[in-house]
């Protein structure tokens, strides 16, 4: 699948870039748009306002496709985020993680939450924005009914209240098939994390490396995505050894490199 023309776009996590960003989020959106990202996903807005923010990715041609909202937030300032993020033209509401003091709740935090997430998503719905979940590992470590904490709770939430926003690394690093998982949820699958990393065996220190530097059979996961009908693929390193600004013009590099730039 190598080479592959893609219709989907590429965005960025800004996560990746935080410390840049904490310093100078203007200055590091200009760079981004310089590299040929077409979008950002939020964690976090700086200190801009909505319009100025609105102002800015206008100015840069960067699309604000959605934002990483953690749960606090989703429960008690659901109507600044939603204010802010329809200013800024954003489509996506995203719950990015789950603590451990949360996690140690068992089946009946899960349970309990899967209701949150129902409310949440008719909530976001109203206002034309979608709702969806990030995951990590731990959401394939224990099961619900019979199936992973993970299946669960799409089996649990209607698609049209809750959409996969699927982290490909996360999923090998939890010993599961990406190929196999990005097929299942085919038709709610907007938005896929592309990550790459090193020393990928399950309970293994993870290393995430720039695109092209790990482990995971990247083409055949990209061009699955297209399969999948995607419409994100997102950029992200959960840390760098590297500057990372770099990095994900190192990242960006790899995906024109190998004809996936849209």
């Amino acid at each position: 699948m190598e080479g592959c023309q893609l219709t989907v776009k590429i965005g960025l996590q800004l996560y990746t870039v935080r410390d840049d960003t904490a310093a100078d989020f203007p200055g590091t959106l200009r760079q981004i748009a310089a590299m040929g990202y077409q979008g950002v996903e939020f964690a976090g807005y700086g200190n801009a306002s909505a319009e100025e923010m609105r102002d800015l990715l206008k100015e840069l041609g960067l699309e604000a496709f959605g934002s990483h909202v953690s749960l606090q937030r989703l429960e008690e300032n659901l109507d600044e985020e939603i204010a802010y993020l329809k200013t800024v033209g954003a489509s996506y509401v995203i719950c990015p993680y789950l603590t451990a003091e949360q996690l140690s709740g068992g089946e009946a935090f899960w349970r309990g939450l899967f209701k949150k997430f129902e409310g949440f998503g008719e909530r976001l719905r109203k206002e034309g924005l979608q709702f969806a979940y990030h995951n990590h590992d731990f959401e394939f470590a224990d099961k619900i009914d019979g199936e992973f904490v993970f299946d669960s709770m799409y089996s649990s939430v209607d698609a049209d209240l809750l959409k996969v926003e699927m982290d490909i690394g996360w999923v090998q690093y939890a010993g599961q098939d990406p190929l196999a998982y990005i097929a299942k949820y085919k038709g709610r699958l907007p938005l896929l994390h592309l990550k790459d990393f090193r020393n990928g065996e399950p309970g293994a220190r993870i290393d995430t490396v720039e695109l092209g530097e790990g482990d995971l059979a990247l083409h055949d996961i990209i061009g699955s995505a297209k399969q999948a009908e995607v419409d994100w693929l997102i950029v992200e390193q959960d840390t760098c050894a590297n500057p990372p600004l770099e990095s994900v013009r190192t990242s960006m590099k790899w995906l024109e490199s190998n004809g996936y730039k849209a």
